[in-house]
């Protein structure tokens, strides 16, 4: 008997641009399953994206992580909707949305952990209360996906019971990020950058953790190298004033729906952070033809034995040691269509949706997934 294609319900915290939120939008253009989406918060450019290839999307309108009245209007939703399987992302949203969907009897609920680093989770210190929180409400699920074995291991230290992590890595889609000397030349004219100036990037949030102060140190070594930074973030006038004390001219790019654009533009990519759980942006990077040095990327430390990946390089948190890989990589001849075999293996998103179908199929029993009224009794305990 050919099962039945469940349907799925995606819960996340918000949909303004994010690697998670890229990452679910790219997903429900490959899951083989009816989806929708809930945002705890409002929709933005990410969940307009999601709108224009047919998804429905529900905005919950929490107004803050305290809202606990976002939780019965979360958990109506689920019930009226029926969904087989809902799956959360992000910490806010795993939370809420673990809790709505056992409140709801919802039969599967997955949660993906995008963003647990070392001490901090979405950018921010851990504290006790938001682990005993995040371990409460892991009990009501039926599985946790880490992005990469790292975070499987942060989640093991958390307390997460084994059997209880699958690891499932990000995907990108390498026809997507494939280099196009237009795209460059169209992006370059709309940033104000000239055709031939060598041009090193990074694309993240503007957070501590990203360490792109290190990398506007590095810059100020050279000479006739641009920095292009994209992504929005609190530190964004922090790093502005760096810039203008240490002569870089960097351009501050903000958010954006066309990655793909801005890389074509680069000339480098640098990821000089320290905390990370994938390393997205390595994997895109890669994928559109460039030179990576990156000091941590789980994409690319977790891999085994004999699948290195040649054209990144890892760098020590020390701006003398990236002004000097930057200046090489610059200059150094590139043929953008060479793209690692591990992005279009390996990192292909249709190898996570495929995994992500299994978990959400009905487990046979004896399988050792929990019921609903054990994950409950777990949960109390």
């Amino acid at each position: 008997m050919t099962p039945s294609v469940p349907r799925v319900l995606h819960v996340i915290t918000g949909l303004e641009h994010g690697g998670a939120e890229r990452q679910l939008a790219l997903l429900l253009r490959h899951l083989p399953v009816e989806c929708e989406v809930a945002t705890l918060t409002r929709a933005g450019a990410v969940g307009a994206e999601i709108r224009r290839a047919g998804v429905h999307v529900h905005e919950i309108g929490m107004r803050g992580n305290r809202d606990v009245a976002a939780l019965p209007r979360l958990a109506r939703l689920i019930r009226r909707g029926r969904y087989d399987v809902v799956h959360t992302h992000l910490y806010r949203a795993c939370v809420y949305g673990r809790i709505a969907a056992w409140m709801a009897g919802t039969p599967r609920i997955v949660a993906t952990e995008h963003s647990l680093g070392d001490g901090h989770i979405e950018g921010r210190a851990v504290t006790r209360g938001v682990r005993a929180l995040y371990r409460a409400t892991e009990r009501l699920g039926t599985a946790t996906v880490a992005v990469s074995p790292t975070v499987a291991a942060r989640l093991r230290g958390w307390g997460v019971r084994p059997g209880r992590i699958t690891v499932i890595p990000n995907g990108v889609d390498a026809a997507e990020f494939a280099f196009d000397a237009a795209r460059r030349a169209a992006t370059r004219r709309r940033l104000g950058i000239g055709p031939d100036e060598p041009v090193v990037g990074a694309v993240g949030r503007l957070v501590p953790t990203k360490r792109f102060d290190l990398l506007i140190e590095a810059v100020a070594r050279l000479d006739g190298v641009r920095l292009l930074l994209v992504g929005a973030g609190p530190l964004r006038g922090t790093l502005q004033r760096l810039a203008h004390d240490t002569g870089v001219e960097v351009i501050f790019a903000g958010g954006t729906s066309d990655v793909a654009g801005a890389l074509a533009a680069m000339d480098v990519f640098a990821a000089p952070s320290v905390q990370e759980t994938f390393g997205l942006g390595v994997v895109e990077a890669l994928a559109a033809g460039l030179p990576v040095l990156y000091t941590t990327c789980p994409a690319l430390d977790d891999l085994p034995e004999g699948e290195a990946v040649a054209d990144a390089r890892r760098l020590p948190s020390d701006a003398r040691a990236w002004a000097e890989e930057i200046r090489r990589a610059a200059h150094a001849p590139r043929d953008r269509t060479r793209v690692p075999p591990v992005v279009t293996g390996r990192y292909a998103i249709a190898e996570q949706a495929a995994g992500l179908v299994r978990l959400y199929r009905p487990e046979p029993v004896g399988s050792g997934v929990i019921p609903m009224r054990e994950r409950a009794q777990d949960a109390a305990t």
